[in-house]
């Protein structure tokens, strides 16, 4: 029969084992980057207001919190021609029943009428494309970038990084994971909102991240010091990450004022 030195000693020995095995590490989150294709003024006002009034706050309901909102800078020859959607989920099975939750969605029914129900001859976009991706291991979790800038200023920076196979690209990946670019990026301040793997996409293999920025001249800033840091001097030099990617891609954003980020 258990006796209360019994259940001390079971008691001990679990906290124990606890205490030694340490804290789990945070599961890696899954991203969903939409991005809408419009041809003009008309259907991009019809698209934010689905997104501010109906799409956002479904998703909010449904759970997922902290979805981003961008468009291309001024300056962009995209500017009013697109929009990205970043939604933050903890799994695959979140995006699967997404879905179906929104049909259950009388709110967000009623709220997003024109976008649902939209006529042939007057769609809301042009197109939309989907990138998946899961977070990587030396950043498991999305963060909101510390900025208290006005929003017309900041500047969110999306990069896609190809490589020329899969060995070379999952190379590219461990550069950031365990090489240390993830930490040489903290260590300047650049305010990563994400670093993910793509798992499916238009362009593969590929990663993409976004670091987040006060206003223009604060990103040119932080990039010049990236260049001149040391550390990332001795990094690129590493024979072992050479000729790792191909191609770079840069989107320049600026946040909506809806925007969760």
């Amino acid at each position: 029969m258990w006796n209360y030195l019994s259940l001390f000693v079971v008691s001990f020995a679990f906290f124990q084992f606890s205490a030694y095995a340490g804290p789990q590490a945070p599961k890696r989150e899954f991203f969903e980057i939409r991005i809408y294709h419009l041809s003009g003024k008309a259907q991009e006002e019809r698209m934010e207001n689905y997104l501010k009034n109906a799409y956002l706050p479904a998703l909010r309901r449904a759970g997922i919190k902290n979805i981003g909102v961008f468009k291309p800078v001024e300056s962009d020859t995209a500017f009013g021609k697109r929009i990205y959607v970043f939604t933050p989920m903890s799994s695959l099975d979140q995006l699967a029943k997404l879905p179906q939750a929104l049909d259950k969605d009388k709110q967000y029914q009623t709220a997003g009428k024109d976008y649902l129900e939209s006529e042939f001859k007057d769609p809301t976009y042009v197109r939309y494309e989907t990138i998946l991706l899961q977070a990587f291991s030396g950043m498991p979790q999305h963060q909101k970038p510390a900025l208290d800038a006005p929003r017309s200023e900041r500047v969110y920076e999306l990069r896609s990084y190809e490589s020329p196979s899969e060995k070379r690209y999952l190379n590219k990946v461990k550069m950031f994971n365990t090489g240390g670019e993830i930490g040489i990026f903290n260590k300047l301040g650049f305010n990563a909102v994400f670093y993910g793997e793509v798992l499916a996409g238009r362009r593969m293999p590929n990663l993409m991240y976004m670091t987040a920025f006060a206003n223009k001249a604060s990103r040119d800033e932080h990039w010049k010091a990236f260049s001149n840091d040391p550390d990332w001097g001795k990094l690129k030099d590493v024979p072992e990450y050479k000729d790792n990617m191909n191609k770079l891609e840069m989107f320049h954003l600026r946040p909506t004022e809806y925007s969760d980020i």
